[in-house]
């Protein structure tokens, strides 16, 4: 055997596995999406600051002694560690799955170095009191690198079981970008009506204008969204035989979003119980989570959602 031979033997036998990177790049992607709702849990009980120094909690102790909000604010903490870790593995294993895009391993970088960077942001929004502009940076941030690990996650499984090609034309791909701006506005405006409201992160925290504003402002965001979801939602409808499991995909975000709406509204009508903002919360990272998601699979399609397959 000669050395190239060696050499291609000995890189093959490096290369990862493409089923076990999907399913790595997968349970990346959940782990993002935890720390969210767990972030969210964190401002909701007002336990931003119930840590007093960083990465221990107390002073001259690492574990919290006994107060309510130092666990949670510590938990969140311990609970942040799976998602750099897994984000971490993620890229590394990118490197070893053969054929697999370098933009993808790019984004899987990208991701992880997202994830690492809400380490300093956190304790410099601990160090300026919860300042509402950091807050929302905190929160803008994670749903970014939701995003990140969402499409990594989608190409490993593209990459593992198959691919399509495009299955809707030119143009809705292009509504699938105008659909996923229209959300991150949406989400957005809905973190900086949070940040008005009674949820802000504890009594003498800053709000961030007001409350009554945030929300107009929020309300229109949510017009603009469900116009263009409307019209994607219609054009694959009427398409629906070219892959009628794109389209179960997207009735199924339908669903996600009039519970969402549901929630909403009775959370207002209720004067905003923390349980059902938590609830409301969780469930606008899933539609960000789901659309993203969509957006992905329109212009990169897995074999799976082919109407022959």
């Amino acid at each position: 055997m000669d050395v190239q031979s060696t050499r291609v033997i000995r890189a093959r036998r490096a290369e990862l596995a493409a089923p076990r990177f999907s399913r790595l790049a997968l349970a990346s992607a959940v782990s993002l999406y935890v720390i969210v709702v767990t972030g969210a849990v964190v401002r909701l009980t007002a336990s931003g600051l119930g840590c007093e120094s960083w990465p221990g909690c107390e002073a001259g102790a690492f574990f919290p002694a006994s107060d309510v909000h130092a666990f949670v604010e510590f938990g969140n903490r311990a609970v942040g560690l799976a998602p750099i870790l897994l984000t971490l593995v993620t890229w590394l294993a990118a490197r070893r799955v053969g054929g697999l895009p370098r933009w993808s391993r790019r984004l899987a970088l990208a991701t992880f170095l997202g994830t690492i960077a809400q380490a300093p942001l956190g304790l410099l929004t601990i160090r300026l009191d919860l300042h509402p502009l950091l807050v929302m940076s905190h929160f803008l941030l994670a749903l970014a690198v939701l995003a990140g690990g969402i499409v990594v996650a989608l190409e490993a499984f593209r990459h593992s079981h198959g691919a399509a090609p495009p299955l809707v034309p030119r143009e809705l791909r292009r509504a699938g970008l105008v659909l996923a701006a229209s959300c991150l506005a949406l989400v957005v405006t809905g973190t900086t009506t949070t940040a008005a409201g009674p949820h802000s992160g504890g009594a003498d925290i800053r709000r961030l204008g007001s409350l009554d504003g945030s929300l107009w402002v929020h309300v229109r965001a949510t017009a603009a969204f469900g116009c263009v979801f409307l019209f994607v939602l219609g054009y694959l409808a009427a398409r629906r035989d070219r892959s009628p499991r794109l389209f179960a995909l997207v009735l199924g975000l339908l669903g996600l979003l009039l519970v969402q709406m549901a929630v909403g509204e009775i959370q207002w009508r209720t004067e905003l119980p923390r349980g059902i903002v938590a609830v409301h919360v969780g469930l606008a990272a899933a539609v960000w989570a789901a659309v993203v998601a969509l957006v992905a699979l329109l212009w990169r399609p897995l074999a799976a959602l082919a109407p022959d397959s």
